[in-house]
């Protein structure tokens, strides 16, 4: 059955992009909106938008849609996905490569709800269905250290937090070549890329973003960084080090060197989510974890250090 609004465009989203307007106005997920614009379902004052196109003040906002089922929590197994703390309130788990936080239109791989459901573990029933429990999220590209809400409280105080940038999140990212200064702070907007729908960039009407980096090591051709976030942006660090013209060793998608991902032997971004730190949701006292690199980021930092 197909729903649909129409409405003058309220004066919140006026000049914003159609695509997140629509997210924000109805509540969709920014791919369904992407969608439900490509197959023509919005009109502004009559004409078809397109994604990029921008809402205009008072205009009369007309869209179209089918909804569709909500993908499903699958209980399914995840190898290398491992369990670093458990107790009444929270899950905290080392989230393997491939492996995404929850279920979405169009994954059909592994998912963190999938993984911890298939080990018996009862998770908050706060959020939408499929993303129950989940507070914050790495792509599926990272890995590294995430959380997941089994309480309601827990829910509520941890998305508290990291709304209000109390968790401390470090990564460590293998950059190419060296960042000039060794050490500093990239403070620049991020959004959805002019031209391609699955990047984002430094963009003027983006999103506040801060990141801020330390480097530990540097090699002949790549530098080791430690990086803490003050934003948690979709793809921050990889957007913020290709800008400044160092992305993730590996990160071909963001213009790191394929030749050099090829003699490392990496198909992914060398960046891990090794640090996780928040006030424990029921007892307010500070808490953090800590993970090792997984076995394809360490073979190839050995093979950076050897050749330096």
């Amino acid at each position: 059955m197909t729903e649909s609004r129409s409405l003058p465009v309220p004066d919140g989203l006026a000049g914003e992009r159609a695509d997140a307007a629509l997210a924000k106005l109805l509540g969709f997920s920014r791919t369904f909106a992407g969608e439900v614009l490509a197959s023509g379902g919005a009109r502004l004052d009559g004409q078809v938008l397109q994604k990029s196109d921008r809402l205009v003040a008072d205009a009369w906002l007309e869209v179209a849609w089918t909804p569709r089922d909500a993908p499903r929590v699958v209980p399914v197994e995840v190898p290398g996905m491992t369990i670093v703390y458990d107790d009444a309130d929270i899950v905290v788990i080392d989230k393997p490569v491939g492996v995404a936080a929850h279920p979405s239109p169009g994954w059909s791989g592994p998912t963190v709800l999938g993984g911890l459901a298939a080990a018996g573990f009862a998770i908050a029933t706060s959020g939408s269905a499929e993303r129950a429990g989940i507070v914050h999220r790495l792509d599926v590209g990272t890995s590294g250290l995430m959380v997941v809400a089994k309480s309601e409280l827990a829910y509520s105080r941890l998305k508290r937090a990291f709304k209000e940038r109390t968790v401390e999140k470090v990564y460590h990212a293998l950059v190419q070549g060296h960042p000039d200064p060794s050490a500093g702070t990239i403070d620049a907007p991020i959004g959805r890329h002019p031209s391609n729908e699955w990047k984002f960039a430094v963009v003027a009407d983006g999103k506040p973003s801060v990141t801020h980096y330390e480097t530990l090591e540097a090699f002949r051709a790549a530098s080791l960084l430690e990086v803490h976030l003050e934003t948690g942006r979709t793809h921050q660090i990889r957007v913020h080090m290709a800008a400044t013209r160092h992305p993730c060793v590996g990160d071909t998608m963001y213009g790191a060197d394929p030749v050099l991902a090829g003699e490392l032997g990496l198909t992914r971004q060398w960046l891990d989510a090794v640090q996780l730190g928040f006030d424990h949701p029921r007892t307010g006292e500070w808490v953090s974890f800590e993970a090792s690199y997984p076995e394809d980021l360490q073979r190839a930092l050995d093979t950076v250090r050897a050749a330096s």
